[in-house]
């Protein structure tokens, strides 16, 4: 083990270290005292730099301890390379530490730039049979997505958004933030009184993995309780702004709120570039059966994209579902085992066991009766 290593690698050290310092310092012993045996001149009474034999012992002194002192540097350095391979070997042995998984890509916030991508978590079953508790897809038979929209209710554009929606019978989900909640409290209740779904998305839109479990706590239940007052009706799901949420906080909301957390694997980027046809592109050429797709109510050009954007998903096939009504659909994706390939080595020709002709025994011959 490393700790062994490292305390033999140190013993061993101390112990040459000890016997190297030692000498030097005998020999330096004994050269001070040959020098200093010619520095006091006995009529003066003090040393006498004049005096011949000063220079003399001086110079002995210097030519004991120069030729020491190299030596024993070259000791102790010869000991530490000697020394080095060993520990080396022993340090490269020693488990490597487990690498931190990178932190998950951002959602877009309001008015806050956020980090582009997918997030890095995705929608598989959990090890060993347990809830899943993370969404970015889902596997659903059937072409079926969930429109999402971020960081609302905005006053000028969510009803517009609404009634596009309500023009195409199509069912979304709102992630709202629970500030603006509060500010509108008609839009919230016309967005449950269309059908739609409410979902959380915090206070005031935080990073929450920067936060304590008190803060978080306040972010989320404020919200959950606003949504209740204004609706009547429960949220079951809630997105993380950004998508910052650790796997701790995970298991934790999902525990005391039994929420799901949902994050997207369509990302237009429509908080950062604000051009319609941008977003519609985007949408258009990422989004799959199963996609939740990520967008915000409270920028003009993105609502401005989805007439179009809804009409071209609608005429490829897809079905337009809620978030929760997307995860009642999720079966596990089944992984189809690998053929076999036939094996490619020299066929051997097969050789015909030799046919023997079978043995006719001759019947014994009867002799002829004699006449009598």
């Amino acid at each position: 083990p490393r700790d062994i290593c490292v305390r033999s690698f140190l013993r061993t050290v101390f112990v040459f270290g000890e016997v190297a310092w030692a000498q030097r310092f005998k020999f330096w012993s004994s050269g001070l005292n040959l020098w200093t045996k010619g520095l006091k001149s006995p009529a003066q009474g003090s040393f006498d730099c004049r005096d011949p034999e000063f220079e003399l012992t001086k110079r002995a002194f210097i030519r004991r301890l120069y030729p020491i002192s190299v030596i024993y540097f070259m000791l102790r350095a010869s000991l530490a390379a000697f020394l080095a391979l060993p520990l080396a070997a022993c340090l490269s042995q020693s488990t490597p530490a487990a690498s931190t998984p990178p932190a998950p890509s951002g959602a877009s916030g309001a008015g806050t730039p956020a980090v582009s991508g997918t997030p890095a978590v995705s929608g598989t079953p959990a090890a060993g049979g347990a809830a899943k508790v993370t969404y970015s897809q889902c596997h659903v038979e059937g072409s079926y997505v969930a429109m999402t929209f971020d960081d609302g209710p905005s006053a000028e554009n969510t009803p517009r958004l609404l009634d596009l929606l309500k023009k195409r019978n199509i069912k979304a989900t709102f992630f709202v933030v629970g500030k603006c909640a509060a500010e509108y409290p008609d839009i919230m209740k016309r967005i449950v009184a269309e059908g739609h779904e409410i979902a959380n998305h915090s206070w005031s839109h935080p990073l929450l993995t920067k936060m304590g479990e008190g803060a978080v706590t306040e972010e989320i239940q404020h919200t959950h309780d606003v949504i209740m007052q204004t609706t009547g009706v429960a949220p079951k799901v809630m997105r993380p702004p950004y998508g910052g949420f650790s796997a701790n906080q995970r298991a934790w909301a999902n525990k005391k709120w039994g929420y799901k957390i949902i994050l997207w694997d369509v990302d237009p980027l429509d908080w950062k570039v604000r051009n319609a046809a941008h977003v519609e592109s985007e949408i258009l050429k990422a989004t799959v059966p199963g996609s939740i797709i990520l967008s915000h109510d409270i920028h003009k050009t993105t609502v401005d994209a989805m007439p179009a954007t809804l009409d071209a998903l609608a005429a490829k096939g897809f079905k337009f579902v809620t978030v929760s009504d997307l995860l009642a659909m999720d079966r596990p994706m089944v992984v189809k085992p690998k053929a076999t390939p036939p094996a490619t080595g020299p066929v051997m020709p097969t050789v015909a066991a030799p046919t023997s002709s079978p043995t006719v025994t001759p019947a014994p011959t009867v002799p002829a009766a004699t006449p009598k």
